[in-house]
């Protein structure tokens, strides 16, 4: 006697996100671009052309870009 074949379950895995929230406009339209000198990243609102320039380390990822960025604009 055969047995029964089991369902396999694919769980799928968790991505970070690489678009953000804005804080200014509340479109889902900001983009982090890392620069090749791996010192400096930009982030950009694609819908109301919010922009800023931050410094970065090698271990940042566009996530903690992202933050950072979020509180300098809360901060001022």
């Amino acid at each position: 006697m055969g047995r029964r074949k089991r369902r396999v379950v694919k769980i799928p895995k968790k991505r970070l996100p690489q678009i953000f929230l804005c804080p200014k406009c509340g479109k889902e339209s900001v983009k982090v671009a890392l620069s090749s000198d791996i010192t400096s990243a930009s982030v950009q609102c694609g819908s109301c052309g919010l922009k800023e320039q931050l410094t970065i380390t090698r271990v940042d990822q566009p996530v903690d870009i992202y933050c950072r960025f979020i509180d300098k604009f809360y901060g001022k």
